[in-house]
């Protein structure tokens, strides 16, 4: 990634330090440009890392002054339809902000019944998760088009990765659409959207959308049949789509209710970037740690 790195600027601001901000950071540690990070728990700055950490909470936004790089991971607040969090944050900026990458979701197009999508598709969200995400596009297009900085959009679909493996659900015995009923859904290794998100620091144009999926999308049974067979662990139960809809959590089955695949043509010509990863059958196998 050296190549890459050239392209970076001295130094990187990441909110929302979680699972793949600290991924983000790890990389960038073996870079010219220094990570840094801010954090609402002060336990956390007691802990060894290698990004350079400020204690700040989003929801009680400061100032943080110049940034040529920012990488918003922060989940929006689920108080309302709309990501109030990052609209407050923005507000709250006095400083430049040359170049933000954010993480959305394609949540924002709704349901397309199973259809090869790319980032032109219209946006119609259903859900409240794909409602919020589009207020946050919505509002960081708009700070782009008052000449505060570039802005440019990951859509990510599901996640997967070391430490991310529906452990738990599979263990409990929860239950699954049937494989021949499941809708279309696509998937991310944790590692790929990390080095995605640099990709798209360094050659992402201002204002764009990238669909960041490895280019297979399989069904969420396959997901869940798939991780039980890497893990040992009993098959789950499977439902038709009916005795699912009464079966799942609202969360889960908002879930069912959308189904889609993703084009990844301008991640892979836009952004240079191929993922590590090109399906489940390369990534799950990495995740046993």
């Amino acid at each position: 990634m050296s190549g890459l790195f050239s392209l970076l600027p001295p130094r990187a601001l990441i909110a929302g330090y979680g699972d793949i901000g600290m991924r983000v950071a790890r990389l960038l540690h073996d870079s010219p440009c220094t990570p840094h990070a801010l954090l609402r728990d002060a336990r956390r700055l007691l802990q060894p890392d290698v990004a350079q950490r400020q204690l700040h909470d989003l929801d009680q936004p400061q100032d943080i002054g110049d940034w040529p790089l920012l990488f918003w991971f922060a989940p929006p607040s689920t108080q309302d339809e709309g990501d109030a969090r990052l609209r407050g944050w923005l507000a709250a900026q006095r400083g430049r902000i040359t170049r933000i990458v954010y993480i959305s979701t394609p949540a924002v197009y709704g349901d397309c019944q199973g259809r090869w999508i790319d980032e032109d598709e219209a946006l119609a969200p259903r859900s409240a998760r794909g409602r919020r995400r589009l207020d946050a596009e919505r509002a960081l297009l708009h700070w782009q088009s008052q000449g505060a900085g570039e802005v440019i959009i990951l859509r990510v679909p599901g996640i997967y990765g070391p430490g991310r493996l529906p452990i738990e659900r599979l263990r409990q015995g929860l239950p699954i659409v049937k494989p021949e009923q499941s809708p279309c859904s696509n998937r991310i290794h944790a590692d790929d959207l990390a080095r995605a998100a640099l990709h798209a620091a360094a050659y992402g144009r201002a204002g764009r959308a990238y669909h960041v999926s490895d280019g297979t999308p399989s069904s969420m049974a396959d997901y869940f049949i798939r991780c039980a067979q890497l893990l040992g662990l009993p098959q789950p139960p499977q439902l038709d789509y009916a005795q699912a809809q009464a079966a799942l959590s609202p969360a889960m089955w908002s879930f069912m209710e959308e189904s889609r695949r993703l084009k990844t043509d301008r991640l892979r010509s836009e952004l240079k970037f191929t993922p590590r990863y090109p399906d489940l059958a390369s990534g799950l196998p990495s995740c046993i740690q």
